[in-house]
């Protein structure tokens, strides 16, 4: 009988270390001589809270399931019951197929068909690489149909540093906008705002204890390599989620509890934000045969 997760795919570089799933290419485990950076779960368990999925071809919510292309309303199906929303795109729960794995590199690939709710066929592709300190993931998209599509990719990895308390690390970020969340709404993150004089300001840096955060970030400023830096720090260790261009926006997201080790802290790099499919944010524009491709990767030092 297989896992939940099915077929667990191991990469290796030097000391440095990744597991990755065939259900949902998700990242299980990424180390650096025997130090975990990001949460993990059992190969016989599920992914809990989304750990280490993918999310494609939107990531976060769509409003009621609702959204229209080509002048045709399209309803996809409910997958946040509790709020009547579908949320993190169609392919977190599929089977994903193997298409190269060398010992430090592994490349997948999903079909997304036509189907209710999605009108267009697509074809993804997702690489995973190895540096001695450094996990790169890089994602592929094409538009296999004949009318064009928006788009948008996000992932939902929880990080840590080594068994260093979440609540014990210093969060950094560059993002000069913020989308917070509101308990109550049905789509439930406000209206876009400067973080300037707000709890949301981070650029120069927040202890993680006592905040709590289930918050979309925007305005991302650019390091001098064009990417966009989120830093994970306590003492002298430091572990930075760097992103390509084209992701303008990251989920932080503060649980009170992951697979029972407490507190924990996901950093989602996003191409867009909630709803994206409804208000065309900053969806990546498919024509047919077109492709996109985008990356994001995790430095530890």
């Amino acid at each position: 009988m297989g896992t939940p997760t099915g077929e667990q795919f191991e990469i290796t570089r030097g000391s440095a270390r990744a597991v990755i799933t065939e259900i949902g290419a998700g990242l299980r485990v990424f180390e650096v001589g025997g130090v975990p950076y990001v949460e993990e779960f059992a190969a016989d368990e599920p992914s809990p809270k989304g750990l280490g999925q993918v999310l494609l071809p939107w990531p976060n919510r769509t409003k009621a399931g609702q959204w229209v292309h080509e002048g045709e309303k399209q309803q996809l199906e409910i997958t946040e019951e509790a709020r009547g929303n579908a949320i993190h795109g169609l392919t977190r729960h599929e089977e994903w197929e193997l298409l190269e794995h060398a010992e430090s590199s592994i490349t997948l690939a999903v079909d997304v068909p036509a189907q209710a709710g999605w009108p267009v066929p697509l074809r993804a592709t997702i690489t995973y690489e190895l540096a001695p300190r450094e996990l790169t993931i890089t994602h592929e998209i094409r538009n296999e149909g004949e009318s064009p599509i928006g788009v948008g990719v996000g992932t939902h990895p929880y990080f840590r540093i080594g068994d260093t308390l979440t609540d014990e690390l210093t969060l950094t970020m560059s993002a000069t906008r913020v989308r917070p969340y509101l308990a109550d709404a049905q789509l439930p993150y406000a209206e876009e705002q400067d973080v300037d004089g707000t709890e949301y300001d981070f650029r120069g840096g927040q202890l993680l204890g006592g905040v709590d955060l289930d918050t979309a970030f925007g305005g991302l400023s650019p390091a001098e390599d064009g990417t966009h830096h989120h830093v994970l720090s306590h003492g002298d260790q430091e572990l930075t989620v760097w992103t390509g261009p084209d992701f303008k926006w990251a989920q932080v997201f503060t649980p009170s509890d992951l697979v029972g080790r407490g507190r924990a802290v996901a950093i989602e790099p996003m191409t867009c934000p909630a709803d994206a499919l409804n208000t065309g944010t900053d969806l990546i524009e498919l024509e047919p045969a077109a492709s996109w491709t985008g990356s994001w990767g995790i430095r530890v030092r």
